[in-house]
């Protein structure tokens, strides 16, 4: 996100906050939230699989002629709010001449997947790919990567996507997010009839922000606030300069490819990027879980798991965990409280939803949960909602 983007981000908050919603917007932490149920939960997500033997323009067919109305309804409220802006509609007939021959400089074969679900869904190729770009600049989530007393690692992330994108003044709610939610598949990656690893992604999106490789390795992604932000770095494509790795492709390519904890946790630390993040990875083995702070090309002040310096747990959110939160949006405060409250010992797949549940790590923009497990290969994703009051961030 810009400098400019994040004070834009600070502006409309505090008009949102002072119009829409009445204080409280933290609570206690709560608990028996799973098995998911009440009106916090809008249902499990459905699997689908992708079979990475085919040809990269034909593996995404089956799922996109399922979701192509989803994927129409959701562009429709994007060129909504474009033409809000730029009422001439010189903006969208910007993105759909322009950004198909940014697709071309793509490496493969996320280009040719790209092309591919143009075709199948109809969604012409320029949207398709502003779609994709979205999720380099606009992601705001909450990550936990944590160890039970027995060395076994959970790792759970809330996805909160949509801000600034369309407040509804009557469902209070962000519109995009809204339009996100159906979107929202778990897919098997296989190759050979053997998965290779599994995500929980938007329909028509080809890199990962959640994923798991079994027995090996799970990830997260989220956003990191910088002024040498994603823009920069896009633009730095265009013109030519591509030497940094988009954030989404590098962690497609690491789920797919890499075969340890200590080789993803290399790839994510060492290439450059296109935009600045946070990596959050958890392993298969005791002490085996971090926080990578990413510059574009630089690993900042690493943070790792360590038991025996009370660090059972990794929390992050979209802020360095070396400073303070902004006040305005302090996920971190409440979900480390109800992690400490949890304690090592009680810790699962079942009090780590209860954490992410908790207002106000469950805000307004959170589309899905996902809770992963990596000795059993467990990964469970379900639709969220936050009924108000709820904090819209």
């Amino acid at each position: 996100m810009s400098f400019l983007a994040f004070c834009i981000f600070l502006t409309s908050a505090l008009a949102i906050v002072s119009s829409q919603f009445i204080p409280p917007y933290t609570e206690e932490c709560r608990s028996g939230m799973y098995p998911p149920q009440g009106p916090t939960f809008k249902g499990a997500v459905t699997w689908y699989t992708v079979d990475l033997d085919l040809p990269p323009n034909k593996r995404w067919a089956a799922l996109m002629s399922e979701k192509k109305d989803d994927i129409v309804n959701m562009i429709k409220v994007i060129k909504d709010l474009a033409t809000a802006f730029v009422p001439s509609g010189k903006l969208i007939d910007f993105v759909d001449k322009f950004l198909p021959l940014v697709v071309d400089t793509l490496p493969y074969p996320f280009n040719e997947e790209l092309k591919g679900i143009a075709s199948s869904s109809g969604v012409p190729l320029g949207e398709v790919a502003l779609f994709n770009l979205f999720y380099e600049v606009f992601t705001v989530c909450t990550s936990v990567v944590a160890e039970d007393a027995d060395g076994n690692l959970i790792h759970g992330r809330n996805m909160d996507f949509g801000l600034f994108m369309g407040w509804d003044i009557k469902n209070k709610s962000w519109m995009i997010t809204d339009k996100l939610k159906p979107l929202v598949v778990n897919v098997d990656f296989r190759r050979n009839n053997h998965t290779i690893f599994k995500s929980t992604t938007f329909a028509g999106y080809v890199g990962m922000l959640t994923g798991m490789r079994p027995h090996s390795f799970s990830l997260t992604v989220n956003e990191r606030f910088s002024l040498n932000g994603g823009y920069i770095g896009i633009i730095e494509w265009l013109l030519n300069h591509r030497d940094a790795m988009w954030m989404g492709f590098l962690t497609r390519s690491v789920l797919e490819n890499a075969t340890s904890y200590e080789e993803a946790s290399s790839l994510l630390s060492q290439t450059k990027l296109l935009a600045p993040v946070y990596f959050i990875l958890g392993g298969n083995q005791t002490g085996q879980g971090c926080i990578i702070t990413r510059a574009r090309m630089e690993n900042l002040k690493p943070l790792e798991l360590n038991s025996k310096q009370g660090r059972w747990y990794l929390l992050q959110t979209n802020y360095d965990h070396w400073k303070k939160p902004l006040f305005l949006d302090d996920r971190r405060t409440p979900g480390m409280k109800c992690m400490n409250q949890t304690l090592q010992s009680n810790i699962s797949r079942k009090t780590l939803y209860d954490v992410l549940s908790t207002k106000p790590v469950l805000n307004k923009l959170t589309t899905y949960t996902t809770l992963m497990e990596v000795s059993t290969g467990k990964l469970e994703s379900f639709i969220r909602d936050c009924p108000n009051p709820c904090m819209p961030w």
